[in-house]
């Protein structure tokens, strides 16, 4: 089969569309044969090494944690799933991904593919939306009248965490780029700031302090504290790429969202697609080929949105 492996950790250079052995399922496992990937920042951490303390892989490595695709082999054991299944799931961080014609996933990793979307569209979903659900109630436990900044929207985890809190009834502020501000209200938000000052003392931002603050972008030691400033007392701050202080103080709660695989999370993300109230936004959608050229963009900062790599043509619809 082909495959997009790397054999050393490095830049983009290092990865190569190239021939690799089809894997065969083991107990407990399924194999599927894979429409979609799609790009996340994790990928590029793993590959250039950034993360080998944590996640601990085997070369040549294959990335990709996002997957949807189709049952081909069922591993001994696997109940409740046939061959032919459309299947979605998020993959194991230190296994081989899904950057290829076939993966392996735990079939206890494994829900129902969205009927509603084009299936390799949902491939945008699992690590950006269970990122978003995790981080705003199972850490921030935000509920419905509370107040929410969302620093750093307009990626695909800002973009389902604005619908998500939204859903929730919370009353929603996004920051973004001017030309991400009508996106943004179309996808919930109540308000957009373009920026946040910074220099100004004490930081003002319209419509705080703010019950939850989800950061989304990496900040300053400085900037951090300023959004820890934002929150209110007894508030929640949430980090996916800093982390705050161990004791903000005013009984503030401040930690970081370390993303887990959830397949009744999942599933319950995928029927809120199904059933209208989630969105799944796709930017660009390139062949598995040119994964390489995508990690390139994302290195140099010209990836904008989500990127679905392509694996295998003739799929459902």
């Amino acid at each position: 089969m082909k495959a997009v492996r790397f054999h050393r950790y490095g830049g983009s250079e290092v990865l190569r569309y190239e021939e690799a052995p089809r894997p065969v399922p083991g107990p407990g496992q399924v194999l599927v044969k894979v429409a979609a990937t799609s790009f996340n920042p994790v990928d590029a951490g793993i590959r250039g090494g950034y993360l080998s303390d944590v996640y601990e892989i085997s070369f040549p490595h294959i990335p990709g944690v996002d997957v949807v695709g189709t049952i081909a082999e069922l591993g001994d054991g696997v109940q409740g799933w046939k061959v032919g299944d459309a299947v979605i799931a998020f993959l194991p961080l230190d296994a081989d991904g899904a950057a290829a014609e076939n993966t392996l996933v735990p079939a206890e990793s494994l829900a129902t593919a969205p009927r509603s979307v084009d299936l390799t569209d949902a491939a945008a979903l699992p690590v950006a939306a269970l990122t978003a659900w995790q981080a705003l109630f199972e850490i921030a436990g935000l509920t419905a009248g509370q107040t929410i900044l969302i620093n750093g929207a307009a990626g695909a985890v800002g973009g389902y965490a604005i619908q998500l809190a939204k859903r929730a009834g919370a009353v929603v502020t996004a920051t973004a780029k001017a030309r991400d501000a009508a996106r943004l209200r179309g996808l919930g938000a109540d308000r957009t700031i373009d920026y946040i000052d910074y220099s100004s003392s004490p930081v003002e931002i319209e419509g705080g302090p703010f019950d939850v603050v989800l950061n989304l972008v990496s900040t300053t030691d400085e900037q951090t504290e300023a959004l820890i400033d934002a929150t209110t007392d007894g508030g929640f701050h949430v980090g996916t790429m800093v982390f705050g202080p161990q004791n903000p103080g005013r009984g503030v709660r401040s930690q970081r969202v370390f993303v887990r695989s959830d397949a009744a999370q999942l599933a319950g993300l995928v029927g809120r697609v199904d059933e209208g109230q989630l969105r799944i936004e796709v930017a660009d959608r390139r062949p598995l080929e040119q994964a390489a050229a995508v990690h390139e963009d994302s290195d140099t900062g010209r990836l904008r949105g989500k990127t679905i790599l392509l694996a295998n043509a003739g799929h459902r619809v």
